[in-house]
């Protein structure tokens, strides 16, 4: 495995969405990623669907699927003595742990962050909560759909103030995930100054006020409230969605340079004084919009692209997403992956976001099945433990949390004695991600 995050190994306590996402942007970038989940079904978004995949006694969520790349499942019961002990284990040799329960949670099961950092002084944890920790409302459990219209974002998305809309995909969850990654990969930079870990915080609600740009300033320096107005941009025009005769281009004029480009092509003299400076385009959004619309109403997408993209126009599609990932750019850039998932078999799946000179990974992991390294971890903590001395650690032998494990996932072992894997769960990786990663330094 390689990664600028390599040799990092990640406890991830998390379920849903936000955390999950964190977690497996760290494993994109080269760390070891442990996924604790519940005997019990494990992680929520095991169940969220239709659609579901796969055969029909091994069920897969496509929701589970989209968040779980590049991790090993690890079943705990963390409100067992013997979970709990295993936790600790693990808290112990680990760089990074990521939670999203509710305030509290981690407290009553024994962990709080006192207690995490006297276990592992050089731990980061990550804690991704709905609204924050503390304050008035800290308490509150955090959705995505929710935290989007409290955080303000539905207010602004939409076709007009009076239809508020929320955004087609999780954003709030998915950018606290992306803050948090972000948190962490700079605690850890810290640790390197100071040998000490430190506790990172965010929320749906802090992740989402983030992101507002100019509609927050808007607010706090010129006391103007942004409404939702469609897919018109409400400070720079032309600039928005239009409709041509089999499809819906977006153009962005962005400048005046381009407008003096853009202009002619629609039938306009750039110096028409109804359009002539931006704030006056601005002014008159609909109008404008109502005659570009007329100016592209007969032609066909291709053609009209082409000879926006001839003008130097930045212009585009509306492409449903079967378009995006057959589309050759988008593989080209290496967003769509593939793996082999034990029970799917070989699946395409989105891929990371950020890319190095030479690559990421040699290869991914598919999303885990439920419980499938709870074996390999187990032996790994051993081999970690035993040459430490480590006072009063369970060994493997002893530890029950093995019959935490779901039915039919038995331990068999190489011929060193090491376990592998289960051969029903199986990933076909290279050896970097089967085997258990050595310790990590400055422990």
């Amino acid at each position: 495995m390689n990664g600028p995050l390599s040799g990092l190994v990640v406890l991830d306590l998390s379920r849903a969405l936000a955390g999950p996402h964190a977690a497996m942007m760290l494993g994109d970038m080269g760390a070891r990623v442990i996924k604790v989940e519940n005997p019990d079904g494990g992680d929520d978004t095991r169940g969220w669907g239709p659609p579901f995949v796969g055969p029909q006694d091994a069920r897969e969520s496509t929701y589970f699927l989209s968040c779980n790349r590049n991790k090993e499942s690890v079943v705990l019961d963390l409100k067992s003595p013997h979970g709990r002990q295993t936790l600790s284990r693990l808290v112990r040799r680990c760089d990074v742990l990521v939670e999203n329960f509710r305030t509290g949670v981690l407290d009553r099961l024994g962990f709080p962050m006192e207690e995490l950092h006297r276990l592992n002084p050089r731990l980061v944890a990550l804690s991704i909560t709905g609204f924050g920790h503390d304050g008035p409302e800290g308490g509150r459990p955090g959705y995505d759909q929710i935290a989007q219209g409290e955080a303000g974002l539905m207010s602004l998305t939409g076709p007009d103030p009076d239809h508020p809309t929320r955004i087609g995909v999780p954003i709030a969850d998915l950018l606290a995930g992306m803050y948090g990654a972000y948190g962490v990969v700079a605690a850890l930079h810290e640790r390197e100054r100071t040998g000490l870990g430190k506790v990172v915080r965010t929320s749906l609600l802090a992740a989402v006020v983030g992101v507002h740009a100019f509609q927050g300033t808007n607010y706090t320096v010129a006391g103007q409230v942004g409404r939702a107005q469609g897919n018109l941009h409400p400070a720079l025009q032309p600039y928005g969605s239009y409709r041509c005769r089999d499809a819906v281009v977006q153009v962005a004029v962005g400048s005046q340079g381009l407008w003096e480009r853009f202009a002619p092509l629609v039938g306009l003299t750039p110096d028409d004084p109804r359009f002539a400076v931006n704030a006056d385009r601005v002014a008159r959004a609909d109008e404008l919009a109502h005659h570009i619309n007329a100016a592209f109403a007969h032609r066909d997408v291709d053609d009209l692209l082409a000879e926006l993209g001839a003008a130097g126009i930045p212009a585009g599609e509306v492409r449903t997403l079967d378009r995006v990932y057959e589309w050759e750019q988008t593989r080209s850039q290496g967003l769509v992956i593939e793996v082999e998932h034990p029970s799917l078999g070989r699946v395409s799946l989105p891929g990371p976001a950020v890319r190095f000179d030479g690559g990421v990974r040699d290869s991914h992991l598919a999303p885990p099945v439920l419980g499938a390294h709870t074996d390999e971890v187990l032996a790994w903590l051993d081999l970690q433990d035993q040459p430490a001395g480590i006072p009063g650690e369970a060994t493997r032998s002893a530890d029950p949390v093995a019959q935490e494990r779901p039915t039919g996932q038995v331990a068999r072992a190489d011929d060193d004695g090491r376990a592998r894997r289960p051969r029903a769960t199986t990933h076909a990786a290279d050896d970097a991600h089967s085997r258990p990663c050595s310790p990590v330094r400055h422990r």
